[in-house]
C-alpha cells in the first residue's frame, strides 16, 4: 500500500480558505454576527481593565466608597454581558462549522459516488474514508478554534495596545520590551508544531487506509497465515502514528512554559519600572491604578499572544484538510458525464464498434472489438481469465469510458444517455456477490422505495430462493451481516439474480453467474436464468462451456481480440480456438 505524503506549505493557501468559506454563504447572517460579537468582545475585557484603574485612582485614592461600589456594579454588568457574548459567540461559531462539515460532507460523498470506477482502482478506500470524516471533522476545529478564535485574539491585541499607549506609552514600551522573544518562541514553535501537525494527518491517513483495506482482506490475510507479517506491519505504521504525535506533545511542553517565563519577565520589568515611576508621581504621573491596569493589561497581551501559535495551526491544518477536500471535488476528469436521454421503453439492441479500451490509457485489453446483439438474443463471451469478458460489461455498463469506437443501445450512443437510465435497463449478476450490513429486503432493493415486497417475492419465485428465504429467521428482514457473511456463496449468489430481477431489466447481464454454486444449484439457477432471458437481450460470461451451448452466437475473445464469432456447432465446426477451449473444457470434465 502506498502511503500518502503530503505538505501543508509555508504559509495558509488563502484561496483554498476562500472556497472553504463560500459554504458559510447560507449561514451569512449568523456569521456576521460572530463577527459583531468578536468586535465586542476584543473591546470589553480590556475596557473593564480601564474602568479598575479609574476606581483605583479616584474612588479608591479619594476614599469614595460609593463611587466604587458604582463601578464594581459595572463591571459586574459587564462581566455578565461579556460571558453571554462568549457564550452566544461559541455556539454560533461551533454550530456554523458543524453545518458546514454537514454541507461539505454530503457535497463531497456526493461526488465520490458519481466517480468513474478508473478513480477507485488507484485511490485506496481508507483515504476516501480519511477525507470525507477525519479531514471534515478537522474543519469544525476552523471555525471554532481557528478563525473566530484567531480574529478575536488580534482584536484583543490591538484594543489593548491602544489603551496602553493612550494610557502612558512609556509604561506599554517597557511591557512590551520581551515582545521579539515572545514572538521568536511562538515562530519557532509555530513551524515545529506544523510539520508535526503534517506528520499527524499523513499517519492518520495511512492508519485509516492500511485498516479499512486489511480488515476487509481479513480472509486472505488468515488464509495464508500472514496474521504477523501484517501486524508487524501495523505496529510500523502505528509508531509513525505515535512519532508524529509525541512530536507535538514536546513541542507544547516546552513553548508553553518558555512562553509563561517571557511573560513573567516582562510583568518583571514592568513592575520594576512602574514602582519606580509611582514612587516618582510628581515626575512620571504614573499611579498604582495604571501600574496595576498595565500589569493586567501584559497578562492579557500575553495570553492571546500564546494561543495564536496554537490556532494558527489549527487554521493551517484545516486548510491542509480543506485542500485535500477541494482537491478531491475539482476532480473532473474521473467524473461520468451524464447524458439527457431517457427513453421510455429499451428494446435491447446492442452494438459495439471498433471499440478499443485500456484501464491505464495504455495497455489495451480490448482491441478493435466488434459486435452487435439484436433485440432478445442471447450472446455468450468466452475466452481465457484477461480476455476482456468482463470489460466488455463495464463498458456497456459506463464503469468506464472506451478510448476509441464507440457503443450503442437501440442506435444511440451510451454516452448520452441518463445514467440512471441505461443502468435501470441492464441487469447485473456478477461472480463477486457484495451485500450490505443489512436486510435482505433493503439489498435487493437498495433503498428504492418502489419496489414492493410483491415484486421482490415475484423475483425470488423466478429464481427458486423463495423457499430459502421464507426458512430465515424474520424473511426479508433478515440481516446478512457484512458482505453477506451469514449467508453461503449459493445464497448470496441467488439474491444477486433477485436483485438482477427485480427491475425488469430489457438487457441481462450474466457474469460467471454460476461459477460460485454447486451442481444441484446451478441446474436449478440454469432453469431460473431460461425464464429469465425470455424477452431479453442476454450477455453471458461462463467458463464452462455446456451452459452457453444454446446461445444465439457465442464471441470467443483473446488478449482482448474477438477470435471468432457463431453458434456452438459452427465454432466446434472449425475447430479453432473455441473447439481447443471446449476440448480441454471437456477433458477436464472426464
Amino acid at each position: 500500500m502506498e502511503k500518502e505524503k503530503v505538505s501543508s506549505g509555508n504559509i495558509i493557501d488563502f484561496k483554498v480558505l476562500g472556497r472553504i468559506l463560500q459554504f458559510i454563504t447560507p449561514y451569512k447572517g449568523r456569521f456576521y454576527t460572530i463577527i459583531v460579537l468578536t468586535i465586542v468582545l476584543g473591546f470589553l475585557a480590556p475596557a473593564r481593565v480601564m474602568l479598575i484603574q479609574y476606581t483605583l485612582d479616584h474612588d479608591v485614592a479619594q476614599g469614595d466608597y460609593q463611587g466604587m461600589v458604582n463601578v464594581m456594579i459595572l463591571l459586574l454588568v459587564m462581566l455578565i454581558a461579556q460571558s453571554g457574548f462568549q457564550y452566544i459567540h461559541t455556539y454560533l461559531s461551533g454550530r456554523i462549522g458543524q453545518f458546514v462539515i454537514r454541507d461539505i460532507r454530503i457535497r463531497l460523498y456526493e461526488h465520490i459516488i458519481r466517480l468513474r470506477l478508473k478513480f477507485f482502482d488507484k485511490t485506496p478506500i481508507g483515504r476516501l474514508v480519511t477525507r470525507t470524516i477525519s479531514d471534515i471533522e478537522t474543519l469544525a476545529d476552523v471555525f471554532s478554534e481557528g478563525l473566530a478564535a484567531m480574529a478575536g485574539d488580534l482584536l484583543q491585541i490591538v484594543f489593548i495596545l491602544v489603551f496602553m499607549f493612550w494610557e502612558d506609552w512609556r509604561l506599554a514600551l517597557v511591557s512590551l520590551s520581551t515582545i521579539p522573544l515572545m514572538l521568536l518562541s511562538t515562530y519557532v514553535f509555530k513551524e515545529k508544531i506544523k510539520v508535526a501537525f503534517n506528520d499527524v494527518r499523513n499517519a492518520v491517513s495511512n492508519l485509516n487506509a492500511f485498516v479499512q483495506e486489511h480488515l476487509t482482506g481479513m480472509y486472505i490475510v488468515q488464509i495464508f497465515g500472514s496474521e504477523k507479517r501484517e501486524y508487524e506491519k501495523f505496529k510500523e505504521i502505528n509508531k509513525e502514528h505515535l512519532d508524529s504525535n509525541q512530536k507535538s506533545v514536546l513541542y507544547y511542553s516546552i513553548y508553553y512554559p518558555v512562553a509563561e517565563i517571557i511573560a513573567a519577565m516582562g510583568i518583571g520589568l514592568l513592575v520594576w519600572y512602574g514602582a519606580k515611576g509611582v514612587i516618582n508621581f510628581k515626575e512620571t504621573g504614573i499611579t498604582v491604578g495604571k501600574l496595576t491596569a498595565f500589569i493586567m493589561y501584559v497578562q492579557m497581551f500575553f495570553r492571546p499572544i500564546r494561543m495564536i501559535a496554537d490556532r494558527y495551526n489549527t487554521l493551517q491544518m484545516g486548510i491542509v484538510s480543506s485542500s485535500r477536500i477541494i482537491n478531491l471535488l475539482d476532480d473532473t476528469e474521473h467524473l461520468v458525464q451524464n447524458g439527457t436521454h431517457t427513453p421510455a421503453a429499451v428494446k435491447g439492441d446492442i452494438r459495439f464498434d471498433h471499440v478499443w479500451f485500456a484501464y491505464n490509457d495504455v495497455d489495451y485489453v480490448l482491441k478493435d472489438v466488434s459486435f452487435e446483439i439484436k433485440p432478445g438474443e442471447t450472446i455468450a463471451l468466452v475466452g481465457a481469465t484477461g480476455a476482456g469478458k468482463s470489460s466488455i460489461i463495464n463498458l456497456l455498463n459506463r464503469f468506464y469510458e472506451i478510448n476509441r469506437g464507440s457503443i450503442t443501445v437501440d442506435g444511440k450512443d451510451i454516452k448520452d444517455f441518463d445514467l440512471v437510465s441505461l443502468r435501470k435497463n441492464i441487469g447485473v449478476v456478477l461472480q463477486d456477490v457484495f451485500l450490505f450490513s443489512d436486510t435482505i429486503r433493503n439489498n435487493i432493493t437498495l433503498g428504492n422505495q418502489e419496489v414492493t415486497d410483491e415484486m421482490i417475492l415475484h423475483a425470488a419465485d423466478l429464481v427458486s430462493a423463495r423457499k430459502f428465504i421464507e426458512r430465515l429467521p424474520g424473511g426479508l428482514d433478515y440481516n446478512v451481516m457484512e458482505r453477506g457473511a451469514t449467508l453461503s456463496v449459493g445464497q448470496r449468489q441467488l439474491l444477486s439474480f433477485i436483485r438482477a430481477m427485480v427491475y425488469d431489466p430489457k438487457i441481462l447481464v450474466l457474469d460467471e453467474a454460476t461459477s460460485s454454486v454447486d451442481h444441484e444449484t446451478e441446474e436449478m439457477i440454469q432453469e431460473a436464468i431460461a425464464k429469465m432471458m425470455a424477452n431479453r437481450t442476454a450477455i453471458v460470461i461462463a467458463h464452462r462451456l455446456s451452459t452457453i451451448q444454446k446461445a444465439d452466437k457465442i464471441v470467443v475473445l483473446d488478449k482482448g481480440e474477438i477470435k471468432e464469432a457463431g453458434r456452438h456447432h459452427e465454432l466446434l465446426s472449425i475447430n479453432g480456438y473455441y473447439a481447443q477451449l471446449h476440448k480441454m473444457q471437456y477433458k477436464e470434465a472426464v
